[in-house]
């Protein structure tokens, strides 16, 4: 087995972490300059460690799990996620979103709502926000004219925490 040096371990841990993921979100959270070196960065560093799902998104193998001292972004229930750990804006973006059985939110309404409780992202981040929450179960796409978002699960059994790092 090959020694991890301390970076690949961390970075290992992002993967934990983050997943399921794209290589934008690890390339946001190593600070690289675009996809193709977040990719080379897995393969070269971390290919046992790592594989892409049916959706092309990167999960962490068990081993990997096992190995670094991190929780995974995702601890699911029998009928959705439980519990997700995601950056910050994530965090605010779950507590504003419409439920369950409301009418679901353009990003633009989002993205309003997030302003009016004194949070200002850009609305690409938002965006970006909304479909990793949807990549992780958290948050359902009903398209429209445009896609409009709402939460997947029931509000009082989910836990959305920001995730260190």
């Amino acid at each position: 087995m090959t020694e991890l040096s301390d970076e690949a371990r961390e970075r290992l841990a992002d993967v934990v972490a983050l997943q399921p993921t794209k290589n934008s979100e690890l390339q946001e959270q190593w600070g690289m300059e675009s996809g193709s070196e977040v990719h080379g960065y897995l393969e070269g560093e971390l290919k046992r460690y790592y594989y892409r799902d049916e959706d092309s998104l990167i999960r962490a193998t068990d081993e990997a799990a096992q190995l670094v001292d991190a929780e995974p972004g995702v601890e699911g229930g029998d009928d959705g996620p439980r519990v997700v750990r995601v950056p910050a804006l994530q965090v605010a973006i779950a507590d504003v979103l419409a439920g369950l059985d409301e009418e679901p939110q353009s990003v633009v309404s989002v993205l309003h709502d997030l302003r009016a409780a004194d949070v200002d992202p850009d609305v690409d981040d938002v965006r970006s926000g909304l479909r990793s929450l949807e990549n992780k179960g958290v948050v359902a796409s009903i398209r429209k004219t445009v896609p409009t978002f709402r939460l997947a699960v029931e509000r009082d059994g989910l836990e959305v925490e920001e995730r260190d790092g």
